[in-house]
């Protein structure tokens, strides 16, 4: 079926419908997404967005920019972080006149509270930053978005699974979906195409993510040629609960829990004396690990303790109650008398599809620009993460460059005359459909896919090193030899989760493989890149974005530079 608009954007999360609000009444808007737009994983987000308002305590924009520089570990550009900062407030404001019920202090304005990183005075001391709703803030934006999108009958073609995109010579003119209701092939048309769909963090066995984020957009755009950068940056949140990975945010830690080891000792001390508990992700998350294998674990167990119970049953059931909730649902333990165990979960890609400042995507280190093709969110890399992403940037990154995206498609479609494609455009996506399903294979998605998550979390996880590495990129070059012979039971075309779990699979081993690569020609330590085998940062040779391009011979590295305006680099303290 073939299917026209004059923007299509695909992913329904934050980025996703913020863009899609920026264009109604401008454009044919569109939103095409593999779940219900609500079941998005932007709703998973606990802890706040940042911005600084100064509402509890005096803050600049300015510390917010140093604070996102130096979480970056200096590989954030510049310039975009200070355009993120700098609309920050503007974002919240526009936020809450949209309805978001963010929390109130007893005068009514909007609360703050602290977040991991984020300090006043460029670092003095930690400063209350995050805006945010209890511990539901993604929840209660992605409602208020989707709601806006209701009101403007933007279109929405949920349950449609992205197969491919489309291009007209080197301009993108749409993409290919699998409709999961009915099992058919829509062609969509489009004379802009935007990217939101989000990280790809169940390459690993244990994350923080919902079982869509297989990082389907990220690795079509690689498949077309487009390279991916800063991929060995995979940030792993210090908090996920033992042994399942699910979320407890930061916040817990922004308002007043501590980590503890077998000792019973307040451990952040010693490794970022500070501001302690509420260090960057990267830096808790290599003491909780450091802790584990030092054998100051729990019970001589992968895990610590996260201790709330000083912070009494009102606070804990006002501000963290979705927290809380989980704690007792999944481990049947209650956070307001029993500390929680916790370790180190995959929560976020600080790498993706490269973009300039307004969302339009870049196809070699030149700054080159794909015709029709834009990416805002988890799945681009405009970077202003850098090396690690501080908490609550996440949701504020989503926000301003998925408006900007919006911006710039509204401007861009005037240039553009509508493409005219045949149903041909189909039919190597078709082709590729019917071959799974024919395709008699001896292997199963699982084993290949439960495989390819052991490889990850042991090779490419927060401790890396040159050996590992090598072993990591020989184990899944050998699974994609086995996923060629691939076999897919269910041959019925609707509703055929094991098909499309076979098609994200493929995505999986794909993206997989770039990470382990750019982790392995970033010969230093930087953020969430931490090698045992080179643990300094090395400023002067890898200063520098990394760029991953498919090859017929596999995955090419190469570089550009990081652009740098008011910060340069200094030593690491914390």
């Amino acid at each position: 079926m073939n299917i026209k608009h004059d923007i299509l954007i695909v992913g329904a999360g934050l980025a996703g419908l913020r863009a899609a609000v920026e264009c109604v009444g401008q454009a044919d808007v569109a939103v095409v997404s593999k779940v219900f737009p609500t079941r998005s994983h932007s709703g998973a987000a606990q802890g706040g967005i940042t911005a600084s308002l100064g509402n509890e305590e005096e803050d600049q924009w300015e510390w917010h920019l140093f604070d996102t520089v130096k979480g970056s570990d200096y590989l954030g550009d510049q310039d975009a972080i200070e355009i993120m900062v700098r609309d920050a407030s503007r974002v919240i404001y526009e936020l809450e006149h949209m309805g978001v019920p963010f929390s109130r202090t007893p005068e009514g304005k909007i609360a703050q509270r602290n977040f991991g990183g984020h300090t006043r005075d460029f670092g003095k001391k930690p400063v209350k930053r995050a805006c945010y709703a209890a511990d539901r803030t993604g929840r209660v934006v992605l409602d208020t978005l989707y709601d806006q999108c209701l009101r403007h009958q933007i279109k929405f073609y949920p349950e449609n699974y992205l197969l491919s995109l489309v291009f007209d010579e080197k301009r993108c003119a749409g993409v290919a979906t699998y409709d999961l209701t009915t099992g058919e092939l829509h062609f969509i048309q489009a004379k802009a195409v935007l990217l939101a769909t989000g990280g790809c963090g169940r390459l690993y066995k244990t994350t923080s993510n919902g079982f869509a984020s297989t990082g389907d957009g990220m690795s079509l755009a690689f498949r077309s040629g487009i390279p991916l950068q800063d991929m060995e940056f995979v940030q792993f949140h210090p908090t996920g609960l033992y042994p399942l990975g699910i979320l407890a945010s930061e916040a817990a830690r922004g308002e007043g829990g501590v980590l503890r080891n077998r000792l019973g000792e307040r451990f952040m001390e010693r490794y970022a004396p500070t501001v302690k508990d509420l260090a960057a992700r990267d830096v808790v998350s290599r003491a909780i690990l450091t802790e584990i294998r030092e054998r100051r674990g729990i019970g001589a167990k992968d895990y610590v303790h996260l201790d709330l119970t000083h912070l009494g049953e009102e606070k804990i059931e006002k501000r963290l109650w979705e927290i809380a909730s989980f704690v007792r649902i999944y481990l049947g333990i209650d956070p307001v008398y029993d500390p929680i165990p916790v370790q180190p979960t995959c929560h976020y890609i600080m790498g993706g599809i490269p973009t300039d400042l307004d969302g339009r995507v870049l196809i070699n280190e030149n700054g080159s620009i794909a015709p029709g093709l834009y990416a805002a969110g988890e799945c681009a890399c405009v970077s202003v993460h850098g090396a690690n992403r501080l908490g609550c940037n996440s949701l504020l990154d989503l926000l301003v460059f998925g408006r900007r995206s919006g911006l710039t498609m509204k401007r861009d479609i005037l240039q553009y005359e509508a493409p005219i494609l045949s149903n041909g455009s189909t039919r190597s996506v078709d082709s590729k459909i019917r071959g799974l399903l024919n395709h008699q294979g001896r292997e199963k998605c699982d084993s290949v896919r439960k495989e390819m998550q052991t490889v990850m979390m042991e090779y490419g996880s927060v401790f890396r090193n040159e050996e590992g590495l090598k072993k990591g990129l020989e184990g899944i070059r050998s699974l994609k030899e086995r996923y060629k012979d691939i076999g897919v039971s269910d041959k019925k075309k609707a509703f055929n989760y094991e098909l499309m779990e076979a098609i994200e699979l493929g995505h999986q081993l794909d993206l997989s493989e770039a990470i382990l690569a750019s982790a392995l020609h970033r010969r230093e330590s930087r953020g969430a890149h931490w090698r045992e085998d080179f643990p300094q940062r090395a400023d002067r040779y890898y200063l520098k974005h990394s760029l991953v391009f498919p090859t017929p011979r596999g995955p090419e590295v190469r570089y550009k530079p990081v652009k740098i305006t008011r910060f340069q680099p200094e030593a690491r303290v914390y």
